[in-house]
C-alpha cells in the first residue's frame, strides 16, 4: 500500500460530508471491491480505473478530490476483492492476464459501470479516466463503443492492439503523457494521434516535459508536481466540458 504526501485538508473535509466507501459487487459470479463517492444526486459521474497496484488509496485520494470538486466517482475494481499486488511480478501477471484476454477487462469495465448505476451513478453523463494500466483499460473500453461522454488517460499506454481500431468511440479523447516516458514512447504517442485523426476522432492529446511514467502518483520518485498540476487541470476543465 503506497503513502501519500498531499495536504488536501479541503479535499479531506469535503469527502467526509460526501456519501460513499468501499462497494462489494460481483460481475459473472467474481468478488470485486470498488470504490463510491458522491456530493449530491445525479452528480456527473467519473469511472475511475486503477493502474497495477490495484485499487489503492491513491485512487480514493482522486476520488475524493473529485468529489470535491462536485463530481460522483466510482472506482472500479479490476483485479478482484483483496488482490492488491505489491511485488512487480504480481501486477506483470494480473495486467498480463487482462491485456490476454480484453473480452474480459470489457466485461469487467461494464460490470463496473453498472455497479456504478446501481450505487445511484449518474451513468447518463460520465466520464471514464484511468492511471497507467487503468489509461489503457479506459482507451480499450472507448474502443469497445460504450457509450460515455469522455476518456481520459494518464499516463497510459497507448498502442493499439491488432484487429481494433477507434472507429466505434462515442466520446472525445483527452490523452495527458509524459515526454520522459520510458515505457510508452514518443512514437507510440505519435502513431496514436495520426490514428484518431485518419478515423475522425475527437482527441486532444497532451505532453509534459521531463514526465516519466507514473508521473502523477504521488510520494514517489517518478512523481513530477508541474506536470501533475498541468494535467490534473487540463482534466478538470475536460470534465466540465464533457458533462455539462
Amino acid at each position: 500500500m503506497r503513502s501519500f504526501f498531499v495536504v488536501l485538508v479541503l479535499v479531506v473535509a469535503s469527502a467526509a460530508a460526501a456519501a460513499g466507501g468501499p462497494v462489494p459487487y460481483q460481475v459473472n459470479g467474481e468478488s470485486f471491491t470498488g470504490y463510491y463517492l458522491s456530493p449530491a444526486d445525479r452528480a456527473p459521474l467519473v469511472l475511475l480505473v486503477h493502474d497495477w497496484d490495484g485499487l489503492t488509496d491513491y485512487e480514493v485520494k482522486r476520488a475524493q478530490m473529485l468529489a470535491q470538486l462536485g463530481y460522483g466517482v466510482f472506482a472500479v475494481d479490476l483485479f478482484g476483492t483483496g488482490i492488491r499486488p505489491t511485488a512487480t511480478a504480481d501486477k506483470k501477471r494480473l495486467t498480463a492476464q487482462l491485456y490476454s484476454d480484453r473480452t474480459r477487462m470489457r466485461a469487467l469495465l461494464q460490470g463496473g459501470l453498472e455497479e456504478a448505476r446501481k450505487q445511484g451513478g449518474n451513468i447518463a453523463n460520465s466520464v471514464a479516466m484511468g492511471y497507467c494500466f487503468g489509461g489503457s483499460a479506459v482507451l480499450e473500453w472507448a474502443r469497445a463503443g460504450v457509450d460515455l461522454k469522455g476518456f481520459v488517460s494518464f499516463h497510459g499506454g497507448l498502442e493499439t492492439p491488432v484487429g481494433q481500431d477507434y472507429r466505434a468511440v462515442k466520446g472525445d479523447l483527452l490523452v495527458l503523457h509524459g515526454t520522459a516516458d520510458a515505457s510508452v514512447s514518443m512514437a507510440q504517442f505519435a502513431a496514436l494521434a495520426e490514428t484518431l485523426e485518419q478515423q475522425g476522432r475527437r482527441h486532444e492529446m497532451i505532453t509534459y516535459s521531463g514526465a516519466p511514467h507514473a508521473f502523477t502518483v504521488f510520494g514517489t520518485d517518478r512523481y513530477r508536481e508541474d506536470a501533475d498540476r498541468k494535467s490534473w487541470q487540463r482534466f478538470v476543465a475536460f470534465l466540465a466540458e464533457a458533462t455539462r
